[in-house]
C-alpha cells in the first residue's frame, strides 16, 4: 500500500521538477543534462538507467516511490565543459525480477533527484516495462475465394505484446508494400484489404508480427481469384445437312473460367430443321425421312422427288436392311435390360445406407473448391432411400416422416485444396419447428428429460456410414463423427447439447421445455476437496448406441495444464444419474473406452460409449490455476446522471461468453475495454475489484468502500454464471460524457490485471467489433464428405500408404511425430487404422480453419515412393 501512495502523490510530477531553497539563486538549481528514458526488459537482461545533472552534489534514484539503496548507484563526478561547473553523473541496473515482483497492477517506474545548495530538481519518469510478444494470434487470416474485381479483406489482429506488435503483409512470402500498388491498403486494425481482386492477387497471404523480442508468423490463407465462365456470340448457322437441319455453335471462352469458376450453364450447339430444294415435308412428318418414297413404291412420284429421290429407286433390298438394323436394336435392348435386372438382384444383398458410397467418387474432381453458388446446377444432391434398414434407440432414432427428405450436398472440391471452403448443412423443411418437434420428442423419454435448455445450444442432424460433424455455434463444443464410426446400414439422429452447470447442479430443467419433472433427482456434479469445474458440460447421444470407431468431442477448458499442479479427470453421467471418473489424463490405457487429447485451451475426447460429459480438475499445489477472462461493460446509451461500469470475471471458455453476450445485448451494453486475462489460483484468497482515478470534478463514485469482493468458492467451483462486480458513477452534470477512470482486478497475493478506461459515453463504439467477432456462428450439422476437410479419396490413400509398417519410417508413427502427436502412439497404435485415429484428430482439433497445405507437406515429407499419393485420376473422379 505504501508503493500506490508513493505513486499517487508523484504521479503529478511525469517531467522534470525542480523546488528552489527559498532565498536561493535559482541559476543554481541542478539541471539535468540526461535524463533516464522509457526502457523495456527484453528476456532476462538487466536494463541500464543514466542520470546526468550539474551543479548537483547529490543524486539519487526513487523506483516506484522508495528510494534505491546507495550501493546499487555507479556515481561518476566530473565537470560540466560549457559552464564550469561540477557534474554528476549516476547509473543503475534494473532487473526483470525488480519489475515482476513490484504488486503488478502499475508499471514500474524510476526518477532522477539531484541535490544542490539551492535546492532539488526532479527528473522525468522513466517506465520499464517486460517486453514480450506471444506466440498465438488474437485473429488470423482465412482462405478465401473471390471472383474477379471483387474486394478482399483479410483480418488479422498481432498476439498480445509490450511494446505492441508491428504488423506487416506477406504474398508468397514477398512484402506487400501499399505505397507500390494503390489498389492494396492495411488498416489501422491490421487487416490487408484489396480494392479489386485480380487474377494477379491469387496467393498465400501471411500476416507478420513483430517487437523487438520476437517475430511471429500466421497461418498462412490462401487465396483464389475466380473468373466465372462467359459464352462467346453464336457462330452462323451452318449448311443445311443431308439430314435437313443445320447448326450453330458457341464457346465457353468469353471469358474462360479461370482458377475453379464455374462452366457456363446451357448447351453449346443449337440445330433446327431447315428447308431446302432437297427436303420435302408433308403436313404428317415435320421433316424429310428416307423411308417415305417406299411407303408407296406403285405411286409415281412427285415431280420434285422423282428427280431427287435416289432412295426410290434402290428396291426393297433397302427396306430389308432397315428391318434388320431395328432387330438389332430390339435384341441389343433386351439384353441390356436383362443385365439391369440381374444386377439389381445381385444389389439388393448388399448395404442399403441413405447413400450409396459411389457418391464419394462422383464428388471429387480436380478443381479448386469455393463456396456454392446459388444457382449452380453441378450441385449432387442425393435423397436417402426411405428402403434403407433404420434402428430405433430410445425413441430418438426414428427417422422424419413429416416432411420433405433430408437431403445433403456435394460440391467438387480440390485434393488436399488449403480451402476447405466447402460447408453443407442438413436440410429440413423449417428449422424451428423441427427443432421443437426434436425435443418435445426426446422430452417423452424419461431420460431426456434431464436434456437439452433450449435449441439455441443443441445441434442435431441424422447421420449414416458416412459420418459428419455437430457444432454449437461460438461455443467452442463439436462433436466429429468419423466415416465407418457408424455401421453400414444404419441411420442414427444424433444430438450434441450444452448444459447450465447450475441445471445439473440442481437437477432440474426450464419448466418451459420439459414439463414434466426429471426422472433423477440427483444430478449434482460431485466436487470434492480442491476439485473444480473446467469445462462445460456437454451431452452427446443418444446413449447406447452401436459404434464401430471412435468419435471426438471438442469441448473448451479454462485450466493451465501442469501435470505438478493438476490432476484431471473426465467424468461422465450414468444412466442411473450418478457421476463416474471414466479417464485419469496422463494414466490412459491404450484399449480404454475413452481417451483425450489435452491442449491449452480445449480437449479432445475420444469415446465409444456417447452421453454426458465434464472436465474435473484437482489441485494439487497452490500454483493450480484457472484463467478468468475479464470484461468491462457499460450501457450504449445514457440517460440519466448514473452510469454503471460491469466487470465480469468468467471462465475463460467460448460458451461462458457467448451467455454474457447474450445478456448484455439484452441490457442494452457495449464492451469498453478489450477483454484481458487473469489467471486465478487455488490459493483461498478472494478476488478483489476496485475503481481509482475518477475525476472528481466531473463524476462521484457511489461506492461505500475501497473495494468489491468475489468470494473464492463462488470462482472455484466453476457452477456460479454471470460472476461480476457494478460499479455505479454519477455525473456532476447531465454535459459530462467523457469518462476517464482505472478499474483493478485482482487476486489477494496473487495474479492481477488493470484496465484504463477513457471514452465518451454517448458515442465510444470503438470495441463493438471485438463482440461482433466473437459472437459469428457457424453451421450446426454438417454431413458426409462436406463436414471434413480431407477430400474422401485422399484420405484412403493416406492411410492405404502410412498404416502398413515401414523399415524406412515413413508410416503412421512419423506423421504423428511431424504433427506434435508422438505422446499418443500407444493408443494410435491399439486402433485398427492408427492413420485414420491421427487424421480424425487433426480434423477435430482443425476445422474449419485448418491449412490443408501444412498437412499435405506433413505426409510429402515422409518420403513415400507413392508419387500418386496426393493425385486422383480422372477415371477415379
Amino acid at each position: 500500500m505504501t508503493i500506490w501512495t508513493e505513486w499517487s502523490e508523484g504521479a503529478q510530477q511525469g517531467a522534470t521538477v525542480a523546488n528552489p531553497v527559498p532565498g536561493s539563486n535559482p541559476d543554481l538549481l541542478p539541471h539535468f543534462l540526461v535524463e533516464p528514458e522509457d526502457v523495456y526488459i527484453v528476456k532476462n537482461k538487466p536494463v541500464l538507467l543514466v542520470c546526468k545533472a550539474t551543479p548537483a552534489t547529490q543524486i539519487f534514484f526513487k523506483c516506484n516511490g522508495e528510494w534505491v539503496r546507495q550501493v546499487d548507484h555507479a556515481i561518476e563526478r566530473s565537470t560540466d565543459g560549457s559552464s564550469g561547473l561540477p557534474a554528476m553523473e549516476v547509473r543503475i541496473n534494473v532487473s526483470r525480477q525488480q519489475v515482476e515482483k513490484v504488486f503488478g497492477l502499475e508499471e514500474y517506474w524510476c526518477q532522477c533527484v539531484a541535490w544542490s545548495s539551492s535546492g532539488t530538481t526532479k527528473s522525468q519518469k522513466a517506465y520499464i516495462r517486460i517486453a514480450y510478444l506471444r506466440k498465438n494470434f488474437e485473429q488470423e487470416p482465412l482462405a478465401k475465394e473471390v471472383s474477379l474485381e471483387q474486394g478482399i479483406v483479410l483480418p488479422c489482429r498481432p498476439p498480445e505484446g509490450i511494446p505492441p506488435a508491428e504488423v506487416e503483409w506477406l504474398r508468397n512470402e514477398d512484402l506487400v508494400d501499399p505505397s507500390l500498388d494503390p489498389n492494396v491498403y492495411i488498416t489501422r486494425e491490421h487487416s490487408l484489404v484489396v480494392r479489386q481482386a485480380r487474377l494477379a492477387d491469387t496467393a498465400n497471404y501471411t500476416c507478420v508480427a513483430k517487437n523487438i523480442v520476437a517475430r511471429r508468423r500466421s497461418a498462412s490463407a490462401a487465396v483464389i481469384v475466380y473468373v466465372d465462365g462467359s459464352w462467346s456470340p453464336w457462330s452462323k448457322w451452318s449448311a443445311c445437312g443431308l439430314d435437313c437441319t443445320h447448326w450453330r455453335s458457341r464457346e465457353c471462352s468469353d471469358p474462360a473460367p479461370r482458377n475453379g469458376g464455374e462452366e457456363c450453364h446451357g448447351a453449346d450447339l443449337d440445330t433446327r430443321n431447315c428447308t431446302n430444294d432437297l427436303c420435302v415435308h408433308s403436313e404428317s412428318s415435320p421433316a424429310w425421312s428416307p423411308l417415305e418414297p417406299l411407303t408407296s413404291p406403285s405411286q409415281p412420284p412427285a415431280p420434285p422427288k422423282a428427280a431427287l429421290s435416289p432412295a426410290a429407286a434402290s428396291g426393297p433390298e433397302d427396306v430389308a436392311l432397315y428391318v434388320g438394323l431395328i432387330a438389332v436394336a430390339v435384341c441389343l435392348l433386351l439384353l441390356l435390360l436383362v443385365l439391369i435386372l440381374v444386377y439389381c438382384r445381385k444389389k439388393e444383398g448388399l448395404d442399403s445406407d441413405v447413400a450409396d458410397s459411389s457418391i464419394l467418387t462422383s464428388g471429387f474432381q480436380p478443381v479448386s473448391i469455393k463456396p456454392s453458388k446459388a444457382d449452380n446446377p453441378h450441385l449432387l444432391t442425393i435423397q436417402p432411400d426411405l428402403s434403407t434398414t433404420t434402428t430405433t434407440y430410445q425413441g430418438s432414432l426414428c427417422p422424419r416422416q413429416d416432411g420433405p427428405s433430408p437431403k445433403f450436398q456435394l460440391t467438387n472440391g480440390h485434393l488436399l485444396s488449403p480451402l476447405g471452403g466447402g460447408r453443407h448443412t442438413l436440410h429440413h423443411s423449417s428449422p424451428t419447428s423441427e427443432a421443437e418437434d426434436f425435443v418435445s420428442r426426446l422430452s417423452t423419454q424419461n431420460y431426456f428429460r434431464s436434456l437439452p435448455r433450449g435449441t439455441s445450444n443443441m445441434a442435431y442432424g441424422t447421420f449414416n456410414f458416412l459420418g459428419g460433424r455437430l457444432m454449437i455455434p461460438n461455443t467452442g463444443i463439436s462433436l466429429l463423427i468419423p466415416p465407418d464410426a457408424i455401421p453400414r446400414g444404419k441411420i442414427y439422429e444424433v444430438y450434441l447439447t450444452l448444459h447450465k452447470p447450475e441445471d445439473v447442479r440442481c437437477g432440474r430443467w426450464p419448466t418451459d421445455a420439459f414439463p414434466s419433472p426429471p426422472i433423477f433427482p440427483h444430478l449434482r456434479l460431485p466436487l470434492a476437496g480442491c476439485q473444480t469445474l473446467l469445462s462445460p458440460i456437454v451431452s452427446c447421444g443418444p446413449p447406447g448406441v452401436l459404434l464401430t470407431r471412435p468419435v471426438i468431442l471438442a469441448m473448451d477448458h479454462c485450466g493451465e495444464p501442469s501435470p505438478e499442479s493438476w490432476s484431471l479427470r473426465l467424468k461422465k453421467q450414468s444412466c442411473e444419474g450418478s457421476w463416474e471418473d471414466v479417464l485419469h489424463l496422463g494414466e490412459e490405457a491404450p484399449s480404454h473406452l475413452y481417451y483425450c487429447q489435452l491442449e491449452a485451451g480445449a480437449c479432445y475426447v475420444f469415446t465409444e460409449q456417447l452421453g454426458r460429459f465434464a472436465l474435473v480438475g484437482e489441485a494439487l499445489s497452490v500454483a493450480a490455476a484457472k484463467r478468468l477472462k475479464l470484461l468491462l461493460f457499460a450501457p450504449v446509451a445514457c440517460t440519466s446522471l448514473e452510469y454503471n461500469i460491469r466487470v465480469y470475471c468468467l471462465h475463460d471458455t467460448h460458451d461462458a461468453l457467448k451467455e454474457v453476450v447474450q445478456l448484455e445485448k439484452q441490457l442494452g451494453g457495449q464492451l469498453i475495454q478489450e477483454p484481458r486475462i487473469l489467471h486465478f489460483k487455488d490459493s483461498y484468497h478472494n478476488l478483489r475489484l476496485s475503481i481509482h482515478d475518477v475525476p472528481s470534478s466531473l463524476w462521484k463514485s457511489k461506492l461505500l468502500v475501497s473495494y468489491q469482493e468475489v468470494p473464492f468458492y463462488h470462482i472455484w467451483n466453476g457452477t456460479q454464471q454471470y460472476l461480476h462486480c457494478t460499479f455505479t458513477l454519477e455525473r456532476i452534470s447531465p454535459s459530462t460524457s467523457d469518462l476517464a477512470c482505472k478499474v483493478w482486478v485482482w487476486q489477494v497475493e496473487g495474479d492481477g490485471q488493470s484496465f484504463n478506461v477513457n471514452f465518451n459515453i454517448t458515442k465510444d463504439t470503438r470495441f463493438a467489433e471485438l463482440l461482433a467477432l466473437e459472437s459469428e456462428g457457424g453451421v450446426p450439422a454438417l454431413v458426409g464428405p462436406s463436414a471434413f476437410k480431407i477430400p474422401f479419396l485422399i484420405r484412403q490413400k493416406i492411410i492405404t500408404s502410412l498404416d502398413p509398417p515401414c523399415s524406412r519410417g515413413a508410416d503412421w508413427r512419423t506423421l504423428a511425430q511431424k504433427l506434435h502427436l508422438d505422446s499418443h502412439l500407444s493408443f494410435f497404435a491399439s486402433k485398427p487404422s492408427p492413420t485414420a485415429m491421427i487424421l480424425n484428430l487433426w480434423e477435430a482439433r482443425h476445422f474449419p480453419n485448418g491449412n490443408l497445405s501444412q498437412l499435405a507437406a506433413a505426409v510429402a515429407g515422409l518420403g513415400q515412393p507413392d508419387a500418386g499419393l496426393f493425385t486422383v485420376s480422372e477415371a477415379e473422379c
